[in-house]
């Protein structure tokens, strides 16, 4: 499953989300959800562990001027990046 998380982590019940993640899914970190994508970040290192494949929007970091803070083991794609995990996976949940 695909997880796009697009607000910030202190405004949704992360701990629940986390529950449901596995390995074979893939998380996308868009709009104010980059923020979860910052180096040295608790919730990220709780959401890396769950061994799901961490990715951030460009474009969202870019219009945030975040580039620099995100952590190096978030896979940082653009739109294209986008489309293909949507292909990827069947099924979207939305945070």
């Amino acid at each position: 499953m695909l997880y796009t998380v697009g607000r910030s982590p202190y405004h949704i019940d992360f701990k629940a989300m986390l529950s449901l993640i596995s390995d074979i899914d893939d998380v996308l970190l868009i709009q104010n959800g980059v923020l979860l994508g910052i180096n040295n970040n608790r919730d990220l290192v709780e959401l890396l562990n769950t061994g799901a494949g961490i990715y951030v929007l460009k474009e969202d970091l870019d219009a945030r001027g975040m580039f620099e803070q995100i952590s190096d083991r978030v896979k940082v794609i653009d739109y294209a990046g986008f489309v293909s995990l949507t292909v990827k996976h069947q099924q979207n949940f939305a945070w």
